[in-house]
C-alpha cells in the first residue's frame, strides 16, 4: 500500500474494508470456532484443549494481538471484493487468500478463509458458474474442501509438489469439480506459461465462469524462502490478467510471500498492471527509500538482490520446458 501511494496510484481507488460480523462469518464457520477465536484475541492465549481442537496457539498458527480483527476484516474485505466485482469488472484485495482455513480449525497461519466467502457472495448473487483459481505455492487446500460437492464450484489450484500441506495430488479430482497441478521445484516462467495456456486457462474457459476468484500468492516468485518456486512477478501479473479476463466479475487475492521485498513489489506491480498504470524502470528515490527500510531475518544477506530495491518488475525467467510439466498439463485436460 505505502508503494502505490508513493507512485500515485492509490487516488480514488480505495475502498475501507469492512469487518465481517459473526452472522456472516457464521456462514461458512462453526459458531464454536469464532468464539474460541475471539476469546483468543481477549485473553492473548488459548487453552490447551483449544488448542488441540482448532489449532490455535500453536506455532503454525500463533495468537497475536489483533487475530480475530485482522482475519474477520479479510473476511469482509473478500465480501466488499465480490460485491464489488459483481457490479462489473476486477475487485483486489492483496489483504485476502488465507485459503487453508478450515469451517473449525485454523491452519498455515489462516485462522478465517476470505476466499471461501467470496465465492459464497458469488453464489449468494444466483451465479451458478463460479471459479476458483489459486497459484500460491501451496495447495489451496481449504476451498478445494469447502466446495468439493457443491456444482456450481470449479477449484484449480497449482503448487509446489511435496511442500506443504502435502494435498493437492494430481489425482485428485473432488468429485470432477477440482483439478490440481502439483509443479516440480524449480519451476520457470516458461513451464508456467506452459501450463496455463494449454491446461488452466481451457480448463476455466470450459466452465464458462460467471466469475472468477484468483489467490495469486507471491510465495511462487524467485526469492520466497518458503518455496523453490522461480516465477518473475511480471509472469505472475500476466497471468492474473489473463485469468481475469475470462469472467465479467473477477476477484483478486493476495495469498501467501514470506519475502517483503518480492511480495511488495508483486503486489504493488499486480495494481498497477490491472489498472493500466506504467511501471517505472527506475523506482524513485521515495520508493526506494521504502524497499530499503524492510528488514526480514528468512533472507539471507547473501540472497539479497539489489533490484529488489531499485525496481518492481523483475527480469524474466525463461528455460527449458520438462517433459514432466508437459505431462502435468495434459493430465488435468483429460
Amino acid at each position: 500500500m505505502d508503494l502505490c501511494a508513493a507512485l500515485g496510484w492509490l487516488e480514488g481507488a480505495l475502498r475501507p474494508s469492512p469487518v465481517a460480523s459473526r452472522a456472516q462469518l457464521a456462514t461458512f464457520h462453526a459458531p464454536d470456532y469464532i468464539d474460541a477465536l475471539h476469546d483468543a484475541e481477549m485473553a492473548g492465549l488459548t487453552p490447551a484443549a483449544h488448542r488441540q481442537k482448532y489449532n490455535i496457539g500453536t506455532r503454525e498458527n500463533p495468537v497475536f494481538p489483533g487475530i480475530f480483527e485482522r482475519a474477520s476484516t479479510a473476511v469482509g474485505g473478500s465480501i466488499l471484493a465480490a460485491k464489488l466485482a459483481l457490479e462489473g469488472g476486477i475487485a483486489y484485495h492483496p489483504a485476502g487468500g488465507t485459503h487453508h482455513g478450515q469451517r473449525a480449525r485454523a491452519s498455515g497461519f489462516c485462522y478465517f478463509n476470505d476466499p471461501v466467502f467470496a465465492i459464497l457472495t458469488c453464489l449468494e448473487a444466483d451465479l451458478e458458474r463460479v471459479v476458483y483459481v489459486d497459484l500460491d505455492a501451496h495447495h489451496g487446500d481449504g476451498v478445494e474442501d469447502a466446495f468439493a460437492s457443491d456444482k456450481r464450484v470449479f477449484t484449480v489450484s497449482m503448487h509446489e509438489a511435496g511442500r506443504w500441506p502435502g494435498t493437492g495430488l494430481l489425482e485428485d479430482r473432488r468429485q470432477g469439480r477440482a483439478r490440481n497441478l502439483p509443479v516440480p521445484t524449480h519451476i520457470n516462467d516458461s513451464e508456467f506459461e506452459v501450463l496455463l495456456r494449454d491446461a488452466i486457462l481451457p480448463l476455466v474457459l470450459a466452465q464458462r465462469p460467471q466469475a472468477i476468484i484468483v489467490t495469486c500468492g507471491a510465495d511462487c516468485l524467485r526469492g520466497d524462502p518458503l518455496s523453490t518456486m522461480e516465477l518473475s512477478n511480471g509472469a505472475l501479473w500476466d497471468a492474473v490478467c489473463d485469468l481475469a479476463a475470462t469472467a465479467p466479475a473477477a476477484v483478486i487475492l493476495g495469498g501467501g510471500g514470506y519475502n517483503p521485498w518480492t511480495l511488495g513489489r508483486a503486489w504493488a506491480g499486480l495494481w498497477a498492471t490491472l489498472n493500466g498504470f506504467a511501471v517505472p524502470d527506475v523506482l524513485p528515490k521515495v520508493v526506494q527509500k521504502l524497499l530499503a527500510g524492510l528488514t526480514y531475518d528468512l533472507v539471507d544477506d547473501e540472497e539479497f538482490q539489489p533490484e529488489w530495491l531499485t525496481t518492481l518488475k523483475d527480469q524474466s525467467n525463461p528455460g527449458p520446458v520438462r517433459d514432466e510439466v508437459r505431462a502435468i498439463a495434459r493430465s488435468v485436460l483429460r
